[in-house]
């Protein structure tokens, strides 16, 4: 028991350690911080971001928040810089070094040969008076007072302000870059956040056969188009295929169980009047709102006032955006 209680106080202290050293880094946001900003916004070139360690590993997550958010940013390993890589710096690049000591051998051996290329050297550094802040235009201070590990040595607390420090300055970046949820989506189609995003109503209701009667319908033309389509429900129309209505299995059981006179109903007599509709043109995320709202499995697809088809809680699923 009292080891439970030793490795809950122990993670207590590991995230208050590093939630602090997030909310410290709030008085490092000083102007050298809004000038690498807006020199990054207004670059030419491309956004690279280096580092060695567990720098590096900080580092290609930034690349990929940056890349996804509008900012074009490509990884380079410190080490393999010096044995090839570097050609893959243009002029006009920014480069963004991660180290938490600024110290490192590698990065002191990088940054003459990136001073040579010309291009604007960022650091992000817990050490401002260290070798790479000394030879950087700008200076990202993430300065932390100590590690979570009790030793002060494995890169914990460092790691996790470089990645805040990081996701900061792609956000601000986003927002100089007016990045919408459509850009996101663009930039993430496969995913179900991108789906969400991008895909329509007209994408999916056309897999699906559009269940049709008319108020004339018969009782059992009703049944029979309701069980051949497979959708549990069928539009009530006009000669113009203008919705009037909706029947759904559930209306057919409930009718059943009243003495009736089936034989003389009509689908007029049993139809919902104004049921839910979503325009075709809409996205699909907002039909499975109108069906987690309403507790209905489906919606009637229109084309302004004509019944083009249907949209089934399953079609949303099938599409992983549910």
């Amino acid at each position: 028991m009292n080891l439970v209680k030793n490795i809950k106080n122990i993670a207590r202290e590991v995230l208050i350690n590093e939630s602090q050293a997030i909310e410290n880094l709030t008085n490092y946001i000083d102007d050298a911080f809004e000038n690498c900003v807006k020199e990054i916004y207004s670059a030419k070139g491309r956004v690279v971001i280096t580092g060695v360690g567990k720098s590096a590993i900080i580092a290609n997550k930034i690349v990929a928040t940056f890349n996804s958010t509008g900012t074009p940013a490509l990884f380079m390993h410190a080490a393999d810089a010096i044995h090839g890589d570097l050609g893959m710096i243009q002029s006009e690049d920014i480069v963004i070094c991660l180290s938490k000591s600024g110290n490192t051998p590698e990065i002191k051996v990088l940054i003459p040969l990136l001073k040579r290329r010309g291009v604007k050297l960022v650091a992000m550094v817990s050490n401002t008076n260290s070798y790479l802040a000394q030879q950087a235009d700008f200076v990202l201070n993430a300065t932390i007072a100590s590690e979570a590990c009790p030793h002060n040595l494995a890169p914990t607390t460092s790691t996790t302000a470089h990645l805040a420090m990081g996701d900061a300055l792609a956000v601000c970046l986003l927002e100089l870059r007016s990045f919408t949820s459509h850009d996101f989506a663009e930039y993430h189609p496969g995913g179900s956040l991108g789906k969400q995003l991008y895909l329509k109503v007209s994408d999916i209701y056309k897999q699906n056969e559009t269940p049709m009667v008319h108020a004339s319908s018969t009782l059992r033309d009703v049944i029979v188009e309701i069980s051949s389509k497979r959708l549990g429900c069928a539009a009530v129309v006009d000669d113009k295929s203008c919705l009037l209505g909706m029947i759904t299995d559930g209306d057919l059981r409930r009718m059943l169980q009243h003495n009736v006179d089936i034989s003389h109903v009509k689908a007029s007599d049993i139809m919902t009047a104004s049921p839910k509709t979503i325009q075709k043109d809409e996205y699909a995320v907002r039909a499975l709102q109108m069906m987690h709202k309403n507790d209905i499995t489906q919606v009637i697809v229109v084309d302004g006032d004509i019944v083009v088809g249907f949209i089934h809680i399953h079609d949303l699923l099938r599409e992983g955006i549910v």
